[in-house]
């Protein structure tokens, strides 16, 4: 069984991994209201990056198209103070009955949710269990990016103020807030280069995110930034020609700092990785 649990395990933790990637949110607002006339394309970009600081949990939705995944959906809220918490369910609509996903993390441990799909190659359990502070490179190799779920998702955003070409496209609504959208093209570099006045923090945790985006082999993104009156991002789209095709997603949020509560599955259903693979390997 246990080959047959490894190649479930990397379908949907591929899937998961590409989750992780893209709890790429960014400062979210939910304000009505016009854009300050004073402030430049630059400013305004760099005023609703700096608002990101203030978001301790929001609510978000992503569409788009992904490398090697192919079209995607999802709909995520996700908890950053005082601790860590996500829940996201997620459809490849290009992988069949693999493409339904649940993620769940909570207290230090990821959760992938695969259905009946999942229960036929896992002894009847919808759930498997990666415990991210125990498993090791080799059970979070088999997560393929679970050590990232827990990047705080109001960092890919922010990108755009590395852009040298940042300007106003015009006023757009979305989900029912008045906007000013903003377009610029910016290079991975362009985006280290901007943090050099940033704090330790600030740089790290774009580091982080920077470093995914070379994994998939992007150098150059295309984004557009749709701001609200109240200078936070309300959404983003982001695209780029990765090695192994084409990025292209776009984040919108629906509410921010409102409670997130999220929950382990029932342990009856859910399959521990780690505790199996010592299993195996006792075995």
């Amino acid at each position: 069984m246990m080959t047959s649990v490894r190649a479930s395990v990397r379908r949907r933790a591929t899937t998961a991994g590409l989750a992780a990637l893209l709890l790429a949110g960014g400062a979210v607002g939910c304000a009505k209201g016009e854009e300050s006339p004073s402030m430049t394309p630059a400013a305004a970009v760099a005023e609703a990056a700096k608002n990101t600081e203030d978001i301790t949990s929001l609510r978000y939705r992503m569409t788009g198209r992904v490398p090697e995944e192919g079209r995607v959906e999802a709909e995520a809220s996700m908890r950053m103070k005082p601790t860590v918490a996500m829940s996201m369910k997620m459809t490849a609509l290009d992988r069949g009955a693999d493409g339904n996903i649940e993620i769940r993390l909570v207290d230090k441990a990821m959760y992938i949710g695969g259905g009946a799909e999942m229960a036929k190659e896992t002894d009847g359990k919808s759930w498997i269990k990666f415990d991210l502070s125990a498993m090791g490179e080799e059970g979070l190799g088999q997560a393929s990016g679970a050590a990232q779920a827990d990047r705080n998702p109001a960092t890919d955003s922010t990108f755009l103020t590395g852009a040298e070409d940042v300007k106003k496209v015009g006023t757009e609504t979305v989900e029912g807030v008045e906007t000013t959208r903003y377009s610029g093209v910016v290079t991975l570099d362009d985006v280290r280069a901007s943090l050099k006045d940033e704090d330790k923090e600030t740089r790290a945790a774009r580091e982080k995110s920077l470093r995914q985006y070379e994994e998939l082999g992007v150098d150059e993104l295309t984004m557009d930034m749709w701001v609200d009156g109240d200078d936070h991002t309300k959404q983003f789209r982001m695209r780029g020609d990765a090695t192994k095709g084409p990025l292209d997603m776009t984040i919108t949020f629906l509410d921010h700092n409102k409670p997130v509560t999220v929950t382990a599955p029932p342990a009856e259903d859910t399959m521990d990785l780690a505790e199996m693979m010592k299993e195996a390997q006792s075995g």
